[in-house]
């Protein structure tokens, strides 16, 4: 390393000073290199621990860079890479409640990534790094999910299915907001066909089509009808040019016809039977062309009739067939909106009775659990019914007195001679006869087909009941 005469002239303990404080600076050489990153362009380096103070005081969570490089400090500083390759997420909406309470499907799928915006990328660091993809696009998806839902509610159909940019608009700006929040960003919005359940959407390309085919309809009529117009016209033109053709070559045979009449009556003037000759071809002449005159102009008047009569069978013919159309149209929109009607009044009654059957199901079956849990808690059927009835005697015994509570006696009057039974009140005998007209309590368990069990008591024999309830002989004669 040293010459060795300088090496023999140097002391070992400077020698060795020398290469300590070369081995420190090229360990501190390669310890700032070793400490010295380079962030990729398609990262985002986060450095974090203690990374400086915000401009109010607060100590700085991470400090974001993209592109460029920055020293690690050793110990008191760490680095983490956040990928800025976009992810893809596929939102297939169902059931998503439109402003007209209809519920519609909207599959989309959304492309979104790590944002580079200052603020933005600062959320990141905080809220993503460290999750993995999959939780990170299951993170933008439930934003997603209830962004699509806020802004589907606020518009109708006609303006998600038609008008595309403003709803791909709205949800672009609603859901860039919240993304922005953990630090994505909105790259793309595509959203699919849409669709529903009730079938509106199907309905409006129905509405359109038809619309369309009327359209082309009336436009077909109208154009037929103008080719019939021009069609009368020409053949109006053709024969009034014939007829003046016509009218033409026999004014110029009249001419001529004339002009040799004129020759002859000049040729013939010396002979004596020249004048009358003349005037008889000069009469025919003029007969003979009035009445062509006469032909002409009723030819003319066909023409002008035919014309007219074609015009106004244009006219009507193809109004009428206009309005028909429109007639049939209406009908069947009548008719559709009446078996819409229909339907969903069918739907509604069917949706009610099913609750009522599911609410009596629920009733009997909780009623059955019961009786079970009170059969299983007496030990035996019999000790249920028992139970059951101990429960109701009360209103049994009610029930019976209810018999002769509101009995309308307007009055009663008794002579009471004290011969009752016994030497007993007749008057206590008749109240006593009356309560004993209400069935005992066996009887009523009678008529509903059960006995009356032991622990109530046990029937009173035929006997014993006369004997309780009738005057015997001896004491009617008393």
């Amino acid at each position: 390393m040293f010459h060795p005469l300088i090496a023999a002239s140097i002391p070992p303990t400077a020698l060795i000073a020398v290469v300590v404080a070369v081995v420190l600076i090229f360990s501190l050489i390669l310890v700032f290199m070793s400490r010295f990153r380079r962030c990729p362009s398609d990262k985002v380096m986060v450095i974090y621990g203690k990374v400086g103070q915000n401009k109010d005081g607060s100590a700085r969570s991470a400090k974001c860079i993209h592109g460029g490089a920055a020293f690690i400090l050793p110990v008191i500083q760490a680095y983490e890479y956040l990928d800025l390759t976009p992810i893809s997420i596929s939102v297939d909406l169902k059931n998503a409640l439109s402003r007209q309470n209809i519920r519609i499907d909207v599959p989309a799928r959304f492309t979104v990534g790590i944002s580079t915006e200052a603020g933005v990328m600062q959320n990141a660091a905080e809220r993503l790094l460290g999750l993995k993809l999959q939780e990170i696009q299951e993170l933008a998806k439930d934003i997603i999910f209830g962004q699509m839902r806020l802004i589907i509610a606020t518009m109708q159909i006609e303006e998600i299915n038609i008008d595309r940019d403003k709803f791909l608009e709205a949800v672009s700006r609603c859901v860039e907001t919240e993304l922005k929040k953990i630090g994505l960003r909105l790259i793309n919005v595509n959203v699919t066909d849409i669709s529903d359940e009730s079938g509106y959407i199907e309905a409006l390309g129905k509405e359109a089509a038809a619309k369309a085919i009327n359209e082309a309809r009336i436009s077909v009529a109208e154009r037929n009808r103008e080719g019939s117009i021009g069609e009368a016209n020409a053949v109006r033109d053709q024969r009034i040019s014939v007829a003046a053709a016509n009218a033409a070559a026999v004014d110029g045979e009249n001419t001529s016809k004339a002009n040799i009449a004129k020759s002859d009556a000049t040729r013939r003037e010396l002979e004596a039977d020249a004048t009358r000759r003349a005037v008889i071809a000069e009469k025919t002449a003029e007969a003979k062309a009035k009445e062509e005159a006469y032909a002409a102009e009723e030819l003319a008047e066909k023409a002008r009739a035919e014309r007219e009569l074609a015009t106004q069978q244009a006219d009507i013919i193809v109004k009428a067939r206009i309005e028909k159309e429109r007639m049939e149209l209406e009908a069947e929109a009548e008719a559709e909106q009446a078996r819409r009607r229909a339907k969903g009044e069918a739907d509604a009654i069917y949706a009610k009775m099913e609750a009522q059957a599911r609410g009596i199901q629920e009733i009997l079956s909780k009623q059955a659990a019961g009786f079970a849990d009170v059969v299983k808690a007496a030990g035996t059927a019999d000790a249920a019914v028992q139970l059951m009835l101990v429960d109701k005697i009360e209103e049994l015994v009610k029930t019976q007195v209810e018999a002769v509570k509101n009995l309308n006696i307007d009055k009663i009057t008794v002579w009471d001679s004290m011969n009752g039974k016994d030497g007993s009140s007749t008057t206590s005998n008749f109240l006593s006869s009356m309560m004993k007209s209400i069935p005992p309590l066996n009887e009523t368990f009678k008529m509903a087909g059960l006995q009356i069990p032991a622990f109530l008591g046990t029937e009173l024999g035929e006997s014993s009941v006369g004997d309780a309830t009738e005057p015997t002989a001896d004491n009617a004669k008393q």
